[in-house]
């Protein structure tokens, strides 16, 4: 009887640990515009369903504003409505198959994020934001939605070149927030009027139990756009985009890790998980609301022969790398397009464009994989990638679980290996880091 006894206890104890792995969010993003591409980018709703398992929530977008009325809208009205092919509908049906999955509904979004005055305008005016507030409240009851993931598109700081000291380096990240690089003259109006936004979005949503996240953008200054303190008790969740610190847009001559961990010496400061995650910890946010974004995609630089022979970054680049031939984008390479540059067996022996790119792992953790290819002899074909791959992804679902935060986002489902082509394993990022969690 005894050793029963002790057997009900462990056991309840196992189940107790279970639970509490489980309350741990695991967000994951689907853009329905990649429906509309077409060609082997191309993927639809019963693409995802195999992720769904492994997600809690579930944040389909885009929608936008409608800069004249300031209504909440579907950026592709054919796809979502019911007027079209009805996904607004069909995804928030998917949880009568998954009835544990919440689907919110993403509005903004990073892929969107070109410099645009009417989030600030929208701000700025009491009655556009109830306007706002009721077409979003609109959508979420019309379509049963469970509430809404909000991506404000702040105007985005600055690239900062880097230097050969630490001391010019945070001289120049100074600057990118001094009167000489000025991103907003209204940032403090406009702070205190998102806080409005989202004390008034909590009030409509409240009575019908509508979950409210937000995502920080990349390259958005937390400081400056965001009054922790005022208005972390609004929302479920914070969804910090740590990803994208270096890319061949921004930063078309150097190339370095797109999202580690940890900080790395000489660069830019906070450009990394850990500083961004420290900042929401530091003003007080519950570490239980904070998400963490893990990238699906990678970015990738072009190399010359100034770029040294050794691939360690950050290291002398020439704009961004061909297209890959999924998503046809240069310098932007889903995990699947990736992951086919790697050492394999169709690709041994192969030369030029199409030769292997060699893997550096990352042993210590802290900063991500990344995978080059020196130019060859005519200064042609040389690539360099900082990317995301399963092991990576789990270094960052650890990470989130040893600062016991709220959980993991993927960025996005559509650029995981969703074919399962790399190792015949469907959705491996997203799998890798749930069940690190």
């Amino acid at each position: 009887m005894k050793l029963i006894a002790l057997g009900l206890i462990l056991a309840g104890l196992a189940v107790i640990g279970h639970g509490q792995t489980s309350t741990s969010k695991v967000l994951c993003y689907y853009d329905g515009g990649n429906f509309l591409i077409e060609g082997l980018a191309k993927v639809g709703l019963a693409d995802i369903e195999t992720a769904l398992p492994f997600c809690t929530h579930l944040i389909y977008g885009y929608a936008a504003i409608d800069p004249d009325s300031n209504k909440a809208v579907s950026r592709n009205p054919n796809l979502d409505l019911d007027t079209g092919k009805g996904y607004y509908r069909q995804v928030t049906q998917l949880k009568r198959k998954y009835p544990a999955l919440k689907v919110l509904l993403g509005i903004g979004g990073y892929r969107f994020a070109a410099p645009s005055p009417k989030y600030l305008d929208l701000l700025e005016s009491g009655a556009a934001r109830i306007t706002f507030i009721n077409s979003v409240y609109s959508i979420v009851k019309t379509y049963e939605f469970d509430g809404i993931d909000l991506a404000w598109q702040w105007p985005q700081n600055k690239p900062v070149k880097k230097h050969s000291t630490a001391g010019k380096l945070w001289k120049g990240f100074k600057k990118v927030f001094s009167g000489d690089s000025v991103l907003d003259e209204k940032a403090d109006e406009h702070r205190e009027e998102f806080t409005a936004l989202l004390r008034e979005m909590k009030n409509a949503f409240r009575s019908d139990n509508y979950q409210l996240g937000i995502t920080v953008l990349p390259h958005v200054n937390t400081s400056t756009f965001f009054d922790i303190p005022a208005i972390i008790n609004y929302l479920d969740f914070v969804n910090i985009g740590a990803y994208d610190m270096q890319t061949p847009e921004r930063n078309p001559k150097e190339a370095d890790y797109a999202a580690p961990i940890q900080e790395l010496n000489e660069r830019v400061p906070g450009n990394n998980v850990d500083g961004l995650v420290k900042l929401w910890l530091g003003a007080n946010a519950p570490s239980s609301k904070l998400i963490v974004t893990i990238p699906t995609h990678g970015r990738g630089w072009k190399l010359n022969s100034d770029s040294g022979i050794t691939g360690t970054p950050p290291l002398v680049a020439d704009g961004a790398g061909p297209a890959g031939p999924y998503l046809q984008q240069e310098g932007y390479y889903s995990w699947a397009e990736t992951c086919q540059k790697l050492p394999n067996p169709a690709n041994s022996g192969l030369k030029g464009a199409d030769a292997p790119l060699r893997k550096v792992g990352d042993p210590t953790k802290r900063f991500g994989p990344y995978a080059f290819r020196m130019p060859d002899s005519n200064g042609e074909h040389g690539l360099w990638i900082s990317y995301e791959d399963p092991d990576s992804a789990s270094n960052k679902a650890g990470y989130v679980k040893q600062k016991n935060l709220g959980g993991i986002a993927i960025s996005e489902l559509s650029f995981d290996d969703f074919r399962g082509s790399c190792a015949n394993e469907k959705f491996p990022i997203l799998r890798a880091a749930k069940y690190r969690l």
